[in-house]
């Protein structure tokens, strides 16, 4: 087993000479390649240049440490061998290219790489995204300390664990721990979007391919237009599919509006029914209108049902519905009768009727009223949610703040949808 010891940078060690165990030099340290490991990726070999070129297995290393590299063969029993085109090699795959800071929800670029002792074997098990890790790889670092220690200060270390680390290179895929997925999975919707937009197509693609369904749904939507085609475009049709299935209606809306007409067209065909139908209604509007601005996902209860009732049903019901604001009770013909908030509804007993709790008359928007308007009425009533109803009254949907909010953003920030 090879002989290493303690935390290794690999800035310490990169060209460094390796030797054979007469003391021959056989070339410089060039790369290390990594494999796959539990829980961090493990070295597997090591590459060396002199004369020619060597892919040393990791278990033909005696020593590996900042003062000394040696290997157990003989220089002139060594074969020249070339690098496999599936290797993973820290040096030319890791070193100054950007990777994702789970815990800071953010792109930054890795300036060296910490390796260490990991259940006897030497892994990958840092990155270092620090001026402490670029001031060493210069070799300037005693300096960096020197100077920093002028100003009463510490250069301070900056590193990442691997467990904390997302590769965005589809390559290094296979180097991603399931618990940095999982981790990626659990940041901020914006905050995911954000580090999307900063990297480039590929990379895009490889982050996205890496979210489940529900996550890549809630990332979507916060990206910008452009950027939402090109991974869409990059992505089987049906997984685009069922990630429009996974969105609300009308930022699914928002999504197909940006696409080829064609392209959003063939993409409705492929989404279940009901969905499909909910997000043609909704493109079927003016998109600065309220039936452009609604949501069709809300609850909806007749007059007679009882709040027990309701609460059990609420239940069932909560998980496919974006947001909660209100309870709407509705007749046969689906005009609203009244509104129910979450609040009045938990205060009231179990056994009365939604009817008697109800506040009424309730406040809605046409299909065709302009967002000014839809604006003015939720702010002067104070509401978080206001229905919207066709030219018979009948409930089509709901407008809610959040809406208001994006329309109001300056437009550069607003996404425009293209009606089909």
């Amino acid at each position: 087993m090879p002989f290493f010891a303690g935390e290794i940078f690999v800035s310490e060690v990169y060209k460094k000479p390796v030797l054979d165990p007469t003391g021959e030099e056989i070339g410089k340290l060039r790369d290390i390649i990594v494999g796959m490991g539990e829980p961090f990726p493990a070295v597997t070999a090591i590459v060396v240049t002199g004369e020619h070129t060597y892919v040393l297995p990791w278990d033909g290393i005696n020593l590996f440490n900042r003062r000394v590299i040696s290997v157990t063969t003989v220089a002139k029993n060594l074969n020249p061998s070339s690098i496999a085109s599936t290797d993973i090699l820290i040096c030319r795959d890791l070193l100054d290219k950007q990777i994702v800071d789970i815990n800071g929800a953010k792109l930054v670029r890795v300036n060296d790489l910490e390796l260490s002792d990991v259940k006897g074997r030497l892994c990958l098990v840092a990155a270092d995204i620090g001026l402490r890790g670029l001031l060493r790889r210069l070799g300037l670092e005693k300096r960096g300390e020197k100077l920093f220690a002028l100003f009463h200060r510490n250069l301070q270390h900056k590193l990442i664990a691997w467990h904390y680390v997302q590769t965005i290179e589809p390559k290094l895929n296979r180097l991603t721990l399931t618990v940095s997925r999982q981790k990626v999975a659990s940041l901020h919707p914006a905050d995911l979007a954000q580090i999307i937009s900063e990297v480039s197509q590929k990379e895009r693609t490889a982050i996205f391919g890496s979210l489940d369904v529900d996550t890549a749904a809630e990332a979507l939507h916060e990206l910008e237009p452009q950027v939402q085609a090109d991974i869409i475009d990059d992505m089987s049709k049906e997984r685009a599919s069922d990630i429009l299935e996974r969105m609300p209606p009308d930022e699914a809306a928002d999504v197909l509006g940006d696409l080829p007409e064609k392209k959003a067209q063939e993409l409705i065909n492929l989404m279940e029914k009901e969905e499909a139908e909910d997000v043609q209604e909704l493109l079927e509007h003016e998109e600065d209108s309220a039936g452009g601005l609604m949501t069709t996902e809300y609850l909806a209860f007749p007059p007679d049902m009882t709040v027990e009732e309701a609460v059990r049903e609420l239940r069932l019901e909560a998980p496919n519905v974006e947001t909660i604001y209100y309870l709407y009770i509705l007749d046969g013909q689906e005009h609203v009768l009244g509104v129910i908030s979450l609040k009045n509804l938990i205060l009231a007993s179990p056994q009365t009727r939604l009817e008697e709790i109800m506040t009424t008359p309730v406040k809605t928007l046409p299909l065709d009223a302009e967002r000014k308007d839809v604006a003015e009425l939720i702010s002067k009533y104070n509401l978080l949610a206001a229905p919207v109803v066709d030219e018979n009254l009948a409930m089509r949907g709901i407008v809610t703040v959040d809406d208001v909010v994006d329309f109001l953003l300056p437009p550069a920030s607003r996404k425009k949808r293209r009606k089909l």
